[in-house]
């Protein structure tokens, strides 16, 4: 191996307008999933492939849209930051709950605010419910691969590490400035010296510290965590702006790690978009009346990815318990999916293709 990882320097604004205001690259993957979905169920409906009628998929995305986003968001706060519940501010949005600027969506929560808009619209449409879950299945993957990609843009969801700081580090292996926030490298006391001056010299004004006294009062411990956090802010701002030499200096105080945020576009897009369209072309439920299956097979696919892909990504690390019996949260979410799905193939083969039975 060679130290040859790469130093993740992308911008998570597409266009940033103000400070932490702007576009942001993760939002725009749901917009261009839900994009792609319509695209798709569109084209699907037009060649009488779904029996969704072609005018209502508009709405269909509509409804998914609004199912993903609260879905999403109430699945984060319940199941990895129940504290938002109850935290206020006095400035907008006001309620934690509402803080999407900052990020925070569950996609198992997402599943479930997405299920529930299927059986809405299947009461408005008078179709199947379990036929509306098989399309929004297959049309879903595009778009979760580009949220995962936006991850990777975000430098979130870590994966573990594959070299250590200074360390020789394969090729594939990447370097976030991010960890500094959310999982500070193990540093020797040279490596520690060298990070403290890269701070020291992007401490907020307001300490009012003269000039050469912010490396000292770092080592003391004299600087509120706040204040150490908007100079990590600041550094990882220099890093995706490219100041010279930065780049340089903080790459080698940096973990190389499993970019698993890649990973998991492939598992949960590539792979599982190929398993579904092929589910589809086996089942043909707009013909056969086999309802269920392709919603099936996607529990499980996407379960199974999930639980293997996730042995690399890190939990959440403002978890206090990170891990139950070995798995993380996410991975026992998934295997309830696993199951659920394996019940539902179950169900749906014994069902057959008889009139009525997947309403």
């Amino acid at each position: 191996m060679v130290l040859a990882a790469w130093l993740h320097d992308l911008d998570p604004f597409a266009w940033r307008i103000s400070g932490s205001f702007g576009v942001r690259w993760y939002g725009l993957s749901y917009v261009a999933g839900f994009i792609l979905a319509w695209l798709l169920l569109t084209w699907m409906a037009g060649r009488r492939l779904i029996v969704v009628p072609r005018e209502r998929v508009a709405d269909l995305i509509l409804a998914v849209v609004v199912g993903t986003i609260a879905g999403g968001r109430l699945g984060y706060v319940l199941i990895y930051r129940p504290e938002l519940l109850w935290t206020f501010s006095p400035s907008a949005p006001w309620w934690g709950v509402l803080d999407l600027a900052h990020g925070g969506m569950a996609s198992h929560g997402g599943m479930i605010g997405i299920i529930l808009a299927c059986w809405w619209c299947s009461r408005q449409f008078r179709v199947p419910a379990l036929h509306i879950t098989d399309c929004i299945a297959l049309a879903a993957p595009p778009g979760i691969f580009l949220g995962r990609c936006a991850n990777f843009v975000n430098g979130e969801l870590l994966g573990k590490i594959a070299a250590a700081p200074g360390e020789p580090a394969p090729w594939w292996a990447v370097k976030f400035p991010q960890e500094l926030l959310e999982r500070p490298p193990r540093l020797d006391a040279d490596q520690a010296r060298r990070l403290t001056e890269l701070l020291a010299d992007r401490l907020p004004a307001s300490l009012g510290l003269a000039p050469g006294e912010g490396a000292a009062a770092i080592a003391a411990g004299a600087v509120p965590e706040s204040a150490l956090d908007e100079a990590k802010l600041t550094l990882i701002a220099d890093v995706q702006r490219r100041i010279p030499g930065v780049a340089e200096k903080l790459a080698p105080l940096l973990s190389a790690r499993h970019p698993s945020q890649l990973y998991q576009a492939f598992a949960e897009g590539v792979v599982l978009f190929a398993a579904l369209a092929a589910a589809w072309a086996w089942t043909r439920p707009e013909r056969t009346g086999r309802h269920g299956l392709v919603t099936a097979w996607f529990f499980i696919v996407y379960g199974v990815g999930r639980i293997a892909t996730e042995f690399i990504r890190l939990p959440d690390a403002h978890l206090a318990v990170q891990r139950i019996a070995g798995l993380s949260r996410g991975q026992w979410l998934s295997v309830l999916m696993v199951v659920a799905g394996g019940l539902l193939l179950a169900w749906a083969h014994r069902r057959g293709g008889r009139p009525g039975a997947a309403v």
